[in-house]
Parts: C-alpha cells; structure tokens; sequence
C-alpha cells in the first residue's frame, strides 16, 4: 500500500515534487535535500500532504 505526497520546500514553502512511500516501513516524516527551481539551490524539502 503506497502513500502519495508532496515535498515543500521550507525556505519558499512551495511544492515542488511529488514521490510515495509505504507507511507500514517508514513511519516518520520524509525529509530529504533537493533542488528547488523558485530558489534556485538545494534546499531541505519536507513532506506533506497532496491535495
């Protein structure tokens, strides 16, 4: 059973990919380093929820 979500970046706060995960294996929240194209350089994008 995948999940769907979104990554935010957490300096301009836009969502900027979308991935999934399985809940049962990784409980805790994703964050992971990726490029952001609004601002221009890797950021720390956490996950959230799509809607």
């Amino acid at each position: 059973m995948q999940e769907n979500l979104a990554l935010k970046c957490t300096e301009c706060n836009r969502k900027t990919y979308t991935t999934s995960k399985n809940p049962k294996q990784h409980t805790a929240k994703m964050e992971m380093s990726k490029h952001c194209k609004f601002c221009k350089k890797h950021t720390l994008h956490k996950e959230t929820k799509i809607k």
